[in-house]
């Protein structure tokens, strides 16, 4: 798993460089008046991407970390974020009908956070959802995906309905009151993503320098984050993970593209969300000019 998480920090970098994009301290086309957004290149935060499973099916719990490390070691994992972090091809993945008659695997998840969960038109696409469905396979059952609000995603499993939460989920102790948390897949971050002419981060050269700025601003600041996410967690405070927060007015969106769509429209000033679909965001809104 070492191996496959610095194939895939290398592939993000690589990413980052050829977007448009922008770290702090740095330079990018949002100087020539292309880009609309831009991304601060610091991590925020640290976190861990697990699955929730039921606590009532321990022998679940068993089978999906079994099957971590099967395809962490077999090369299946990397060939998953391969199609969303180069230049592979994704997958659609197909959700059948809710049927108590048959074998069923029923994930819970919100298709609103590229790469991990997505839709086009009515055909699911994401590393998690190829994931689930490679597991369903493996456990020889037929895949059903909820697609729901991500605040409700691992509350719907710890109420029984659903097996499993496949969602891009950060293992925080809050949510081990609802799941048991699967083994991690996923390295994470927090990122911030600014409009591309904003240059109040440019000399930033730790995320210290960026707290600095963060903790300068008060409540006249509205910064979007998409709601139920660790983005929210880090801007208002949370004692489990340890953040202060920020006297900033925080903005909830169910999607973080709506989130930066938001700030585009002039009515918030910043967005914080998780780095890989932060990526994704900037990149598919500057592709549109």
């Amino acid at each position: 798993m070492k191996n496959k998480k610095i194939s895939v920090l290398i592939m993000i970098a690589i990413l980052i460089l050829g977007l448009v994009l922008t770290s702090c301290g740095g330079s990018g086309d949002g100087e020539t008046g292309k880009s609309k957004v831009k991304l601060i290149g610091i991590s925020l935060t640290e976190e861990e991407y697990a699955f929730g499973v039921d606590k009532n099916q321990p022998e679940l719990l068993k089978k999906v970390n079994d099957f971590i490390k099967q395809i962490g070691s077999d090369g299946t994992l990397d060939e998953i974020f391969d199609k969303y972090f180069a230049d592979g091809s994704p997958t659609a993945v197909v959700s059948a009908e809710l049927d108590s008659s048959k074998d069923q695997l029923i994930v819970a998840t919100n298709a609103s956070f590229e790469p991990f969960e997505y839709m086009l038109g009515d055909s699911y696409y994401g590393i998690d959802l190829e994931i689930a469905a490679l597991l369903a396979e493996h456990l020889g059952k037929e895949l059903v995906i909820h697609n729901m609000d991500f605040d409700a995603v691992v509350l719907s499993v710890g109420q029984g309905k659903a097996d499993i939460a496949m969602a891009g989920l950060t293992i925080t102790e809050a949510r081990k009151e609802s799941v048991n948390f699967s083994e991690k897949y996923y390295d994470a971050s927090q990122k911030l993503i600014v409009m591309a002419n904003d240059s109040s981060f440019d000399k930033c050269n730790s995320v210290s320098d960026v707290e600095e700025i963060l903790s300068g601003l008060d409540s006249s600041t509205k910064i979007g984050v998409q709601t139920g996410t660790t983005g929210q967690f880090y801007l208002e405070g949370d004692e489990d993970w340890g953040f202060d927060g920020y006297a900033v007015e925080t903005v909830g969106y169910k999607a973080g593209s709506l989130a930066v769509q938001d700030m585009i429209n002039g009515n918030i000033k910043y967005v914080v969300i998780d780095e890989a679909p932060a990526l994704f965001i900037v990149e598919s809104i500057n592709k549109l000019g």
